[in-house]
């Protein structure tokens, strides 16, 4: 890592409270449609219409609230109530609400990261949903650029890498997603920094490779990045 020059951050679960929210309310969802159909039933059909309509809708809450939407119209076959239907867009309006909390040492670790490099957001998801989280953070002011993306393939980081003006060996990516935020990055030749949260997206879960961690490094705390910087320059 001695060329790094700009450091990544995924935002959602990387540098604070996501996924848990979008959880809690698929629980109250599942139990708002129980006289349809059994919970756990109930999430596996959401799950599908998610998937449908990534291509459609992309990610993020927006996305999401659209989808409940339309699996409550869809296992119910149009006979949900429209009460039902109103307290589902509470639900979101409550998810779009909810605060932004930062994980352990995220306030600490980012001033001094910025010291000595460039520190730019990556992340994927609802543009004025994220512009608020980040405004709420209140780490904005740390960040040289802020890239929010459609999705995370390696054409779209190759495209930010670019526009950064650096090569691959000069970037480094931190997230928490081994599939959004690590594998696509170290297949382009960049640096990548895993840090597994304890709760993650089904459609983010991918098998770790078979050649283990070649490529990237697996940390349980933020402020584990200062060794590894350190003992690589």
């Amino acid at each position: 890592m001695k060329n790094i020059k700009v450091i990544g951050f995924d935002a959602d679960d990387t540098l604070w409270v996501n996924e848990p929210y979008f959880q809690e309310t698929e629980r109250q969802f599942c139990q708002l449609l129980k006289d349809f159909l059994p919970e756990q039933q109930t999430s596996s059909e959401l799950f599908k219409t998610e998937m449908q309509n990534l291509e459609l809708y992309g990610y993020g809450a927006k996305s999401f609230i659209l989808s409940l939407i339309e699996t409550a119209l869809r296992i119910s076959n149009g006979n949900v109530p429209q009460p039902v239907i109103g307290q589902i867009l509470n639900l979101g309006k409550e998810l779009l609400e909810k605060p932004v909390v930062l994980l352990n040492h995220v306030d600490t670790v980012l001033p001094e990261l910025c010291k000595n490099y460039r520190l730019v957001v990556a992340t994927k998801g609802d543009l004025l949903d994220q512009e608020r989280k980040l405004e709420k953070s209140g780490l904005v002011h740390l960040f040289h650029h802020i890239e929010i993306m459609s999705d995370k393939r390696e054409k779209d980081y190759r495209e930010l890498i670019d526009h950064l003006d650096i090569v691959p060996g000069e970037f480094l990516m931190v997230g928490n997603s081994l599939k959004s935020d690590i594998l696509p990055v170290i297949n382009l030749g960049a640096k990548a920094i895993y840090v597994p949260y304890h709760t993650t997206w089904q459609h983010e879960m991918v098998e770790e490779p078979a050649n283990g961690k070649d490529g990237y490094h697996t940390i349980s705390d933020l402020r584990e990045i200062y060794t590894l910087l350190k003992r690589e320059r």
